[in-house]
């Protein structure tokens, strides 16, 4: 049997080996970057070798983008196999032709999945259990978009092709059905939105100091029911 190799004689080696090393730069400072922003955003981050070499959201962020390189290319065998390889390890499942933005840290990560046409923006935070998945009703884009700065607390679920904004919160446990608007909350099942400033919040790890839209109307109704029995016993008083 014979195998025919043909090379290409006017192939630029050297331009190759430049191209090569270009995309290696530009791979370890997108890496340094991610590790730099989960040492700013998680105060049990002791070191950058710590973050480095034992944070699996972090190991798990960095196959997705060599997945995604090859998803992009149309090697579709190759980038599941890195995919599915990266969720064996790491316990967190990202389909390689989610879009990604910088900078994101998927905390402790167990469990999270990202779907297939998921879009993600900058400076995101993603706990553990977390889904952004399909309704299993919808073609073509059927995944939750996120914007900027978006922090998605931990068990909460985000299904179908919808947007949560710039800014914005998903409380632990929520499940979100619908668009959220820019620094907004969402709390609860299905998940309410309560608005907040139009400002970012800094320390958007803050997954406690959530305003509840249950307890909130609660606390309205005893107020107007006190003020009805004070109306009542007036008007007894007067007869």
């Amino acid at each position: 049997m014979k195998f025919n190799i043909n090379i290409n004689s006017d192939v630029d080696f050297d331009e190759l080996i430049n191209k090569v090393k270009r995309f290696s730069s530009k791979v370890a400072k997108q890496i340094m970057d991610d590790v730099a922003s989960i040492r700013e955003r998680d105060p049990a981050a002791r070191s950058n070798a710590e973050v480095l070499l034992l944070y699996p959201g972090l190991h798990a962020l960095i196959a997705h983008r060599i997945a995604h390189f090859f998803y992009k290319k149309e090697y579709y065998f190759i980038a599941r196999t890195i995919s599915q390889t990266a969720r064996s390890l790491t316990g967190i499942e990202i389909h390689p032709a989610a879009k990604i933005g910088k900078s994101l840290f998927i905390d402790h990560g167990s469990a999270v999945v990202i779907g297939e046409t998921t879009e993600i923006g900058d400076n995101c935070t993603i706990y553990q259990s977390v889904t952004l998945g399909g309704t299993g009703k919808h073609v073509g884009k059927r995944h939750p978009t996120l914007g900027n700065n978006v922090m998605v607390g931990a068990g909460a679920k985000v299904l179908g092709p919808i947007t949560v904004g710039d800014n914005s919160k998903i409380a632990a446990g929520a499940v979100v059905l619908n668009d959220i608007p820019a620094n907004s909350t969402a709390v609860g099942i299905p998940a309410r939105v309560v608005r907040s400033q139009s400002v970012r919040v800094e320390n958007n790890l803050d997954q406690i100091n959530i305003p509840d839209p249950v307890a909130q109307e609660l606390c309205i109704l005893k107020q107007k029911i006190i003020e009805l029995e004070n109306r009542l016993n007036e008007k007894e008083k007067i007869q």
